[in-house]
């Protein structure tokens, strides 16, 4: 079964997601840092009102993904609270000064996952070299792999997807960023089993009073605070279309 997963900043956006027949959530906070650790009354809200596979995302600041030692100690403790608190899987990854996965604390953090099924994220795009890393992650028991195949959309990202999905002896490569109802066939067409998007649109606030001239951003005066990001449900659902068509014919 080709399953789509949507990344979601907020529960409310899961509701939306799985209400349009999404496969999984990717749980997140905070879109322009492209993802951080969701609050604890998000993960809890989401438990208790989202039925589909809720992966939240481990990621304790913005930026590249090789962390001092207080930040992988937050890690630590949120992994091992969020399998505590019962999610099925978790999103993260590491790695060293010199781009290469760090094996040593992706080690201590798949310890900690206990059960829950590891998707190691788009850090693989940022790493040295991608077929390296696929070895060490097998080695490492990691689920799946959500990559852009080292471009900045995965359509770019097409030719180093194919060769991982060919490579890959156990992780599941999901092509993620950029991947939208017009494209997804794209993928699908090479045998990816899952794929990963964030069917998002901004959303007009529902405030009628507007301050003008002030932002909760001290360095961008541009910023709408009037708007927020969302997941747009028939987006999810046109996608689904596109996947049951496929799906289909193999």
């Amino acid at each position: 079964m080709i399953k789509l997963e949507i990344c979601c900043y907020s529960v409310n956006c899961a509701l939306i997601a799985q209400k349009a027949g999404a496969d999984r959530i990717e749980l997140c906070a905070s879109p322009p840092e492209g993802g951080l650790t969701p609050s604890s009354g998000a993960l809890r809200q989401a438990i208790q009102q989202i039925s589909i596979p809720v992966h939240p995302i481990v990621r304790p600041r913005w930026g590249d993904f090789c962390y001092n030692n207080i930040d992988f100690e937050v890690m630590k403790n949120d992994v091992a609270y969020l399998r505590d608190m019962g999610f099925p899987g978790v999103v993260f990854g590491v790695l060293n000064e010199v781009g290469h996965i760090d094996r040593l604390r992706m080690r201590q953090l798949m310890s900690l996952s206990g059960n829950m099924e590891v998707t190691f994220h788009r850090a693989f795009d940022m790493c040295f070299d991608p077929h390296v890393a696929l070895e060490q992650l097998t080695e490492l028991g990691v689920k799946r792999i959500l990559t852009s195949g080292q471009q900045q959309n995965a359509e770019m990202g097409l030719p180093l997807l194919k060769e991982l999905v060919q490579a890959s002896q156990g992780p599941i490569i999901m092509p993620g960023a950029g991947v939208r109802v017009s494209n997804v066939s794209k993928f699908l067409e090479f045998g990816m089993t899952e794929v990963h998007s964030s069917a998002g649109q901004l959303k007009p606030s529902s405030m009628k009073y507007r301050k003008a001239g002030v932002t909760m951003s001290s360095d961008d005066c541009d910023v709408d605070e009037y708007s927020h990001y969302c997941v747009d449900g028939q987006l999810v659902e046109s996608m689904k279309g596109v996947i049951s068509l496929i799906q289909r014919k193999r």
